[in-house]
């Protein structure tokens, strides 16, 4: 199962009082999908990830504001609640059988946890939490993309070895970077964009897979 890349974001005077408030301006931010897809479902959570949804509401068909989808989750507004948005963003995604790039409607899936859901699980992923894709969509295969001459990882499968040796080809591995890159500067750009909105005390980027998920997504994007 390929890792996944997130980012979690605290912010000041986050209670029960304010949270809604705070997650609607926080899904103002989202940089959505250019299609009709948007905002996709909301489900509510009670207490911790293992009981039963309290509500969720399907929002395919419709085209709602972060104000509106709120709105459905005001008469749940408690201390010990998550509240889970579904959306979809532009991302570059590489054809595995065409190799040809695309960019197309990914998964995001976007987070509000109550200060005492789940045993006070925000202290550590944040106020609001992002789960942003495939960690590889940021990061890339294999070291290739951020100038480690001599350390590219061994191939683990043929599939590997293949995408290995197209990628030996300066053209593939030029275009690997830009949309990488574009891919690194949308999220980055979004990231500009809740600290310019919201009260923010800290973001951190990370992922399943990297040590330091936000410093390898700089060494990228500074290579040339």
């Amino acid at each position: 199962m390929p890792n996944r890349a997130y980012a979690s974001i605290w912010v000041r005077n986050f209670d029960e009082a304010s949270m809604l408030t705070q997650f609607e301006h926080f899904l103002t931010t989202v940089p959505l999908s250019s299609g009709p897809l948007g905002f996709t479902e909301l489900t509510v959570r009670a207490v911790d990830s293992t009981e039963t949804p309290v509500e969720e509401y399907d929002l395919r068909g419709q085209i709602l504001t972060p104000a509106e989808i709120l709105e459905l989750a005001k008469e749940h507004q408690f201390d010990d609640v998550c509240y889970e948005v579904g959306a979809r963003w532009d991302l570059w995604i590489r054809d595995m059988e065409t190799w040809s790039w695309k960019k197309q409607p990914e998964r995001l899936d976007l987070f509000c946890y109550g200060p005492n859901y789940d045993g006070g699980i925000s202290a550590e992923w944040g106020h609001f939490m992002a789960s942003l894709g495939f960690e590889h969509l940021f990061t890339g295969h294999a070291g290739l993309l951020t100038g480690e001459n001599g350390r590219v990882a061994e191939p683990q499968s043929p599939e590997e070895a293949r995408f290995l040796m197209r990628m030996s080809q300066p053209q593939n591995l030029r275009k690997y970077q830009e949309k990488t890159r574009e891919n690194i500067q949308q999220l980055m750009g979004w990231m500009r964009v809740v600290e310019e909105t919201l009260p923010v005390e800290r973001v951190r980027l990370w992922s399943e897979g990297e040590e330091n998920f936000e410093a390898k997504l700089d060494e990228i994007l500074a290579v040339r």
